[in-house]
């Protein structure tokens, strides 16, 4: 079946899926996006990111001309004219529109809305059992009184050069430090780490995305009975915590067993962790909006 591509109202093949070069989406990376998952036909944390999506709008003074409603019917028309009924992925993307070779956002036309749903995996299946290995990335994140991390807008750059800044040492993923040399997160998502059975992650204002399976991962901790603390973490921490693992729409809840060339204890994903994961996917299966 051919995927469908939907933009503006119209939904078109994917070879026809286009917009203009001059979208300063693609001039300046100017608008906002969201990454959701949809588990056995359910679109998981749905209104959830729908929020964030319009925060982030918001933060860069960009209206989307569509409420919140008719943005939520428009996913859903385009995952059952794709025939997406069990796992997939949704890319919802809104740039400022057309405009002139310039800066001014105020001379854009209305904003433009692309939905495209289809099916991601962002670390391979063993990395899940294994582990993956990361270093610490020399590229900071982003200040937040620059381009505040918390909106997820079209100019990824900064993580984009993390990324390729942890490639090219062969490693899977890169951990993002702050301005002020504390741990912010990973090129495309957040952290925890596991101490003397306490799980700990950087706090939001650390400079960081607040992640929708950031924030679902401490719920389900909370009900494990396990203690989740929000603290400024250092390198140091990596390098003498007994678990750490990643969090994110979508890599779920993957292990993290090698920081810098150091292995994280014995190596191997830890009990904490493997049972976070288990409750994840238990979730994620049953889950609807």
């Amino acid at each position: 079946m051919e995927l469908k591509v939907y933009i503006n109202g119209k939904l078109y093949p994917k070879e026809d899926a286009k917009v203009s070069v001059f979208d300063h989406g693609l001039l300046y990376g100017d608008g906002v996006f969201e990454g959701i998952r949809c588990y056995n036909g359910h679109i998981f944390k749905f209104t959830e990111h729908i929020d964030r999506l319009y925060n982030s709008a918001k933060a860069i003074a960009l209206k989307i001309p569509m409420t919140k409603s008719e943005l939520k019917d428009a996913v859903k028309s385009t995952l059952e004219a794709n025939n997406l009924k069990e796992d997939s992925y949704i890319r919802l993307v809104i740039t400022r529109g057309v405009g002139k070779l310039g800066l001014d956002p105020f001379n854009c036309s209305e904003a433009q809305i692309i939905i495209i749903t289809d099916f991601i995996e962002l670390y391979p299946k063993e990395l899940y059992e294994k582990g993956l290995t990361a270093i610490i990335v020399p590229t900071i994140r982003n200040h937040y009184e620059a381009l505040n991390p918390k909106i997820k807008s079209l100019n990824y750059l900064n993580n984009i050069l993390g990324k390729i800044e942890c490639i090219n040492a062969g490693a899977a993923e890169g951990i993002m430090l702050n301005k002020d040399g504390y741990v912010a997160e990973g090129t495309g998502d957040n952290i925890f780490l596991i101490k003397d059975n306490v799980i700990f992650t950087p706090p939001t204002y650390a400079g960081i995305l607040v992640g929708i399976t950031r924030n679902v991962v401490i719920e389900i901790a909370a009900r494990e009975g396990l203690m989740v603390k929000e603290e400024q973490l250092t390198r140091y921490d990596l390098y003498i915590a007994d678990e750490c693992f990643l969090t994110g729409t979508a890599a779920g809840i993957i292990p993290v067993v090698k920081i810098d060339g150091r292995s994280i204890s014995s190596g191997k994903p830890g009990k904490i962790t493997l049972n976070l994961l288990k409750k994840y996917q238990e979730l994620t299966r049953k889950s609807s909006d």
